[in-house]
């Protein structure tokens, strides 16, 4: 079991139904850094390695296809909060944070950053390895490279963009998210709490009536589109349906 401080930063790309991986672990030991490649080497993962978050940052502009990061919170020169700020202000690629403090301050500090899941030490690297390989398909807009039409709006997952006939629509990463969510399954109802645990992960304390928030902005932006399809299920939460005259 790993009991030390330290970051990992993880990047995937998929390729022909294979998880093709590039993994850069940062970390100030060099003996956590080969610990942990090892065990990612054994499932067929790269690995690069930074000595601190600085590096990690590098490494990251060096290398455009990341597909997921795991950073740890005491970090040299960075520490891993504000190394998933920076990411977050260019990439919405899945951020697992790592850390052997456990307390909820923690918690809610890595999710506000922008975190999509909390690890805490000692940890096993098998185990981690598997909840990197179930994040990152849980994030299927990295993972899928087709584009998904619906009456008009495409979602293009492998650029991670959002058109509605050939115009681009500017949204923010939970909106996008909470998009690809809905559509996923069309004419089914979402409750508020689902999106809240499914777009902010289960550890947000924050309100539902965020998702409100969200939703209202989300559908501003779609225009038409939204108002004719993006639908509030009044008692429940929000769905995607064909058209107005469904019920």
């Amino acid at each position: 079991m790993i009991e030390h401080h330290h970051p990992f930063m993880i990047q995937f790309v998929y390729k022909g139904g294979d998880f093709v991986s590039k993994i850069i672990i940062a970390d100030d030991e060099q003996l956590i850094r080969k610990l942990v490649g090892d065990f990612l080497k054994k499932a067929n993962h790269t690995v690069l390695e930074a000595e601190d978050g600085e590096r990690a940052l590098e490494l990251f502009e060096e290398n455009p296809d990341t597909a997921l990061l795991i950073l740890d919170i005491m970090m040299p020169e960075i520490d891993g909060w504000e190394v998933c700020r920076r990411i977050r202000k260019k990439s919405d690629v899945p951020v697992m944070l790592l850390t052997a403090r456990s307390q909820d301050f923690d918690q809610i500090l890595g999710f506000e950053s922008g975190a999509d899941d909390y690890v805490t030490k000692p940890f096993s690297p098998v185990v981690l390895v598997k909840r990197v390989e179930a994040l990152l398909r849980r994030n299927s807009s990295f993972t899928n490279e087709k584009q998904n039409g619906y009456w008009g709006l495409v979602i293009d997952s492998s650029a991670h963009e959002v058109k509605i006939d050939g115009k681009t629509i500017d949204l923010t990463l939970k909106e996008y998210k909470i998009l690809e969510k809905l559509i996923s399954s069309v004419g089914r109802a979402y409750s508020r709490e689902q999106l809240l645990d499914d777009v902010w992960g289960l550890d947000y304390f924050g309100d539902t009536r965020t998702v409100d928030s969200h939703v209202a902005r989300l559908r501003t932006k779609l225009g038409d589109w939204g108002e004719e399809h993006l639908k509030t299920v009044y008692g429940v939460g929000y769905k995607i349906q064909e058209n107005s005259n469904e019920e």
